[in-house]
């Protein structure tokens, strides 16, 4: 069976009567990698998209980061979602489908599924990914969830978002946690976020996850690790290209470079260029030249206040129903509900 939408064609890939997952047409996915980094590497300043990070390595690498000492986010997080189990059922009226955007390896989804499933026998969980490990983590969960019906969805939020849409009419919890929304410009936070409203209906729930501003030694440790990890990470993304897209990048030619902008309250990572050096991407058809020092910039980190946290949700047409934070401010978890049918254009 394959599923058509306005974004194209998915594929559906049955592995039994508890899991399914769709996966859009592969020439797709394939063209939209290489014009992305074409459109990024071929003028100045260059760029990767920090989406491109994770592939089947590049995954395995970041559940690596999160469990650093150095890096709070994932541990901090999860501490609040342990806490606030009790909490959020008052806000669920009756059975939902939970939803996650980018998730990974499903890690702090456990937390809100336990929630879940003590008010129903049967929770449907529909992960979006765009690397091929949520079939694996998928396959985890159901080891250890009963109850548990999985339709993976592997693709980018946005065509995941859409869709939803054409998928069922449940009620969902919809779940975007950890920091990736901080990896959006501002125009495209707001976007996104009454993209998500759009496709929300009438008892739906949205909950994200935001990193907070903090002292600039935490965040600069938290993304320049001691252990050379989140390094690892980041010079993936010319490993990636290479296979991908017949490139000749050499990662020893490049190093890993993090900074905390405090004017912008992001962090702000790059590939530094060690010494003058050409580069060619074959499949395409692109020859780029280096110089020394430059820098590719691979992903921003945005980090809020609070009052910033409640502003963004709003002006997106979301009403906040509830902030959890940990004792020591670090992080927030926010539950919202759609305020008006379809939020207004600013």
């Amino acid at each position: 069976m394959n599923v058509t939408t306005q974004k194209g064609l998915y594929k559906k890939y049955v592995v039994d009567s508890r899991l399914k997952y769709f996966k859009p047409h592969s020439t797709r996915i394939t063209r939209t990698f290489a014009q992305e980094i074409l459109s990024g590497l071929k003028n100045a300043p260059r760029s990767i998209p920090p989406m491109f990070f994770y592939d089947l390595k590049g995954s395995d690498l970041f559940e690596k980061i999160c469990a650093l000492p150095e890096y709070y986010v994932t541990r901090t997080e999860l501490g609040i979602l342990a806490a606030m189990q009790t909490d959020l059922l008052s806000y669920i009226d009756g059975p939902v489908r939970v939803v996650e955007l980018g998730s990974g390896m499903s890690v702090k989804t456990r937390t809100i599924l336990d929630a879940v499933a003590g008010m129903q026998e049967t929770v449907e969980y529909l992960p979006i990914d765009v690397s091929d490990i949520l079939a694996e983590s998928s396959e985890q969960l159901l080891r250890d969830y009963d109850c548990l019906r999985i339709t993976g969805i592997i693709d980018t939020y946005e065509g995941g978002l859409e869709f939803l849409q054409d998928y069922g009419s449940e009620r969902n919890l919809i779940l975007f946690l950890g920091s990736s929304f901080g990896n959006f410009s501002p125009k495209e936070g707001e976007a996104f976020l009454r993209d998500v409203g759009r496709m929300m209906r009438p008892g739906d729930l949205f909950m994200i996850g935001l990193d907070l501003v903090k002292d600039k030694k935490v965040l600069e440790s938290a993304y320049d690790d001691s252990s050379g990890m989140t390094a690892r990470f980041n010079l993936n993304m010319l490993s990636r290209i290479n296979d991908e897209l017949d490139a000749d990048f050499e990662l020893q030619n490049f190093a890993h470079h993090s900074i905390y902008n405090e004017r912008e309250q992001r962090i702000e990572m790059y590939l530094k260029s060690l010494l003058n050096q050409s580069v060619v991407v074959s499949k395409c058809g692109l020859r780029i030249e280096l110089k020394r020092d430059e820098l590719i910039h691979t992903e921003y980190s945005h980090k809020f206040t609070l009052p910033q946290v409640h502003r963004l949700l709003e002006d997106a047409g979301f009403q906040v129903r509830r902030v959890w934070l940990d004792k020591d401010r670090y992080f927030s978890v926010t539950l919202a509900s759609r305020l008006l049918p379809d939020a207004p254009e600013p």
